[in-house]
């Protein structure tokens, strides 16, 4: 076996890991509720679980991947939120399939997202560190004030825009409906996503990240990330390859927040503030950057985590926070470290601390 098969078996091995966590998972919750074992309070969170996983997933791919700290991607979020739910009402009539409608209101939300990355990412991918995080975080704040001051309806002629006007600006037929209400944002949201929804999400993004981490592309994208001006000597577009990145990362965040958005009656612009950008970076920070399982992990389990430490009532977030510290004292203790390469990469692990110990 040549050395290059072995260094492509290797790989095919590494990214099976991922796939087979969230396959396992989602087969233990649905048989846990075949057999009427899981609470109310645990089914309402399956939904946002998977939403959240897949934002992990794709703030993973700008700051594991990409190299680059962005502080705004819940901005993108509320743009597949808002713009899949808009698209989800005004075919209500003309798609009454409830699957479709959730995957053409996914395909706008992505697109829009993707856009929105696009108009972002040309001028703001020209700075570095703290400047770049910086834009971000206006960028997300921007969104946010957009959305407090959008308003949107669709009647029999279509939809029907305003921005600071109100909803009576608007205009609407007598059979008119408003989506989008300013600050009070969208009420009244079909509940299309579901769990295999989320599921299926989640495999898809897998699919894609994993595939450009593999590809020519993702090696540019991790080679201008270590060193970008030994990139661009070897004749990589740097612009081009960073743009790629953080476009598809802003994509997937969209389609994130059109399968969140249509999992509740109710959605407003500050669901996705400073807060959800911040607690999206701690599921990457904590399951380890470039890491797609540690993602995964630290996703549903801090989602997860607050719900189970409600009884714990005040002294909950306490608990929580005591937790998230410990997590990273053990990520950060060699022991621990080899203790879980021992476990996924077996005697090659073994070797290497021989190595480092002779």
């Amino acid at each position: 076996m040549t050395v290059k098969t072995k260094r492509l078996t290797r790989i095919k091995k590494k990214n099976l890991v991922p796939y087979a966590v969230v396959i396992a998972a989602y087969a233990a919750v649905e048989a846990l509720g075949a057999l009427g074992k899981t609470s109310s309070s645990l089914r309402g969170l399956l939904v946002p679980v998977c939403a959240y996983v897949v934002m992990a997933l794709s703030l993973n791919l700008t700051v594991g991947i990409l190299g680059e700290l962005s502080l705004g991607h819940a901005g993108f979020m509320s743009v597949g939120a808002f713009t899949g739910v808009v698209a989800a009402v005004a075919l209500e009539k003309a798609v009454p399939s409830a699957g479709i409608r959730l995957l053409l209101s996914m395909g706008v939300g992505t697109a829009c997202a993707a856009l929105a990355g696009l108009v972002v990412g040309i001028p703001v991918l020209r700075l570095n560190g703290d400047y770049l995080a910086i834009v971000t975080l206006a960028f997300g704040e921007i969104i946010k004030s957009i959305i407090n001051n959008l308003y949107v309806g669709v009647d029999g002629g279509g939809l029907h825009v305003n921005l600071l006007g109100g909803a009576d600006a608007l205009n609407l037929s007598a059979d008119g409906t408003t989506i989008i209400n300013g600050p009070m944002g969208i009420s009244d949201i079909p509940e299309l996503s579901t769990f295999t929804a989320g599921f299926i999400l989640i495999l898809v993004t897998l699919f894609i990240i994993l595939n450009l981490v593999d590809s020519r592309g993702g090696r540019a994208i991790m080679a201008q990330r270590d060193n970008r001006i030994a990139a661009e000597s070897v004749g990589i577009n740097v612009t081009k390859y960073k743009l790629m990145g953080f476009v598809l990362s802003a994509a997937i965040a969209g389609a994130a927040g059109t399968l969140f958005a249509m999992n509740f009656t109710t959605v407003v612009a500050n669901k996705f503030d400073f807060n959800t950008s911040i607690l999206i970076l701690v599921f990457v920070v904590l399951g380890g950057l470039g890491n797609m399982t540690g993602s995964i992990v630290a996703a549903a389990a801090l989602t997860v985590l607050p719900e189970v430490l409600r009884k714990f009532s005040t002294y909950r977030m306490l608990v929580y926070a005591v937790v998230l510290i410990l997590v990273m004292l053990a990520e950060n203790n060699p022991r621990f470290k080899l203790f879980f390469a021992r476990l996924f990469h077996g005697k090659a692990a073994e070797g290497k601390e021989a190595a480092e110990n002779g």
